[in-house]
């Protein structure tokens, strides 16, 4: 017994042993410490990829919803869309919005064309005396008689301007 404790103990005493058991306790210590690192960065990414998942849920629900909002919008736009067309094309919408078409030329042409507004002004003078005469005479009888002339068209229209603003001005 006596000889396997002195060669244990001539072993230790050895400067080479001791270096080689510090070395080998120093790698142990960095492989222990590496081993944990390891598990604790891959406890890290499992956490980071379980984070992520629920992101992406979120993110997806939130698309799909978006989505869903987005149909209804452009379904909602089309059903307005075919509103405002099947109103412009009720009776008198074409001509209301061609008056103010011309009403809207004319301002500008008052304001670009110097010369336009005395002239347009003769003009409209003339024309309000003839529908003013084909009103008064023989010629709205006719005219009345025979609905497919322009002419009769622009009178019913202005007919219908007037009541609508004389009944409008009544409730005012």
């Amino acid at each position: 017994m006596e000889e396997t404790s002195s060669w244990f103990i001539t072993l230790i005493t050895n400067p080479f042993s001791r270096g080689l058991l510090l070395g080998l306790l120093f790698c142990l210590i960095i492989y222990v410490r590496g081993f944990l690192r390891r598990r604790e960065l891959n406890q890290e990414i499992q956490q980071l990829r379980r984070h992520l998942h629920t992101k992406l849920e979120i993110d997806s629900a939130e698309n799909e919803r978006r989505k869903v909002e987005i149909d209804v919008l452009k379904q909602e736009r089309d059903n307005l869309r075919i509103t405002v067309q099947s109103l412009n094309q009720k009776p008198g919408r074409k001509e209301i919005r061609q008056y103010y078409i011309y009403q809207t030329a004319l301002d500008i042409m008052f304001e670009k064309a110097p010369g336009f507004a005395p002239a347009w002004q003769i003009t409209l003078k003339e024309a309000d005396s003839l529908f003013e005469k084909s009103e008064k005479g023989v010629v709205p009888l006719l005219k009345r008689l025979m609905p497919t002339s322009p002419d009769k068209q622009v009178e019913e229209y202005e007919k219908i301007s007037r009541v609508s603003l004389d009944t409008t001005l009544n409730k005012d």
